[in-house]
């Protein structure tokens, strides 16, 4: 089994990898997220691991927006407790730091700790890699927030552990096949839609799910890019299309609506289960 992620080995998505794969999964890092869809679309990886929603920052729009131009389902979803660490050179001080490099959502969740630092910020494409160009330049006056596992593979040094600046910090994976999973009873659906010019058009099309007792656990608009002002909604919500009252609603919404895309139903997933450690 193969499965891709964006980002360097000991990136956070590598430990989402294992945590719903299990460590005997074969990984492929990817640099770009639309490489990830690329390598599941082409056959070259089973599955990919691409991250959806950070419990602080909110929802990573580049995911949503490659949903549209692949065709692609979702066919799990692992939630994964984020752990922030500075880390260095072996050798380096805290005090000696003068610039951190990493992905730009781990910089903003850790926003608090560096401006008691009070350094440069340089974003980076992901947070294992600022650890690897630390190490690779040899760069001894910085530092990298990543994963204590990055620090670990690397050689690199802890200088300060959880320097996040909330102790809630999750971020929430979708799993990607070719094809959704079986129902299990208890699952979660997620579609994309877009929705006719017509006052009240967007509660028509909730009141379906609202009839039928379907319970939304999430709705987000993203620019269609094609027209000024025109959006794309992404939503969530409790059950598997499989079932009746569940394809009743994505039948009646189809008449108030430009388009429906399911990208799929899965298992859903629990913070409880997310403080997988590899």
């Amino acid at each position: 089994m193969r499965v891709a992620f964006q980002g360097e080995i000991g990136a956070y998505s590598e430990n989402a990898v294992y945590a719903y794969f299990g460590p005997t999964a074969e990984v492929k890092p990817c640099r770009y997220l639309s490489e990830v869809f690329r390598s599941v679309e082409n056959g070259e990886s089973d599955f990919g691991v691409v991250p959806v929603e950070n419990s602080l920052e909110g929802s990573v729009n580049q995911t949503y927006d490659l949903f549209l131009t692949h065709d692609l389902k979702v066919c799990g979803e692992v939630i994964v407790k984020i752990v922030h660490c500075l880390i260095a050179h072996p050798g380096t001080k805290l005090e000696e730091i003068k610039t951190v490099y990493s992905h730009p959502q781990a910089l903003a969740q850790c926003r608090l700790f560096l401006e008691k630092l009070n350094c440069k910020i340089i974003p980076v494409f992901d947070t294992a890699g600022s650890v690897k160009i630390i190490k690779d330049e040899g760069l001894r006056d910085a530092g990298a927030i990543a994963s204590e596992r990055a620090a670990r593979i690397h050689g690199m040094s802890i200088l300060a552990k959880d320097i996040g600046d909330s102790p809630n910090n999750y971020t929430r994976f979708f799993v990607l096949s070719k094809t959704d999973a079986p129902y299990t009873g208890k699952d979660k659906t997620s579609i994309i839609f877009s929705i006719k010019s017509f006052p009240g058009s967007l509660y028509k099309v909730l009141g379906e799910f609202a009839l039928r007792n379907i319970n939304l656990t999430k709705i987000e608009s993203r620019p269609t890019k094609q027209t000024p002002w025109e959006y794309n909604f992404y939503l969530d919500f409790e059950g598997h299309r499989t079932e009746k009252h569940c394809q009743e609603a994505l039948e009646a919404i189809k008449d108030k609506t430009n388009f429906v895309k399911i990208l799929g139903s899965y298992k859903a997933a629990s913070v409880e289960n997310s403080n997988f450690r590899f």
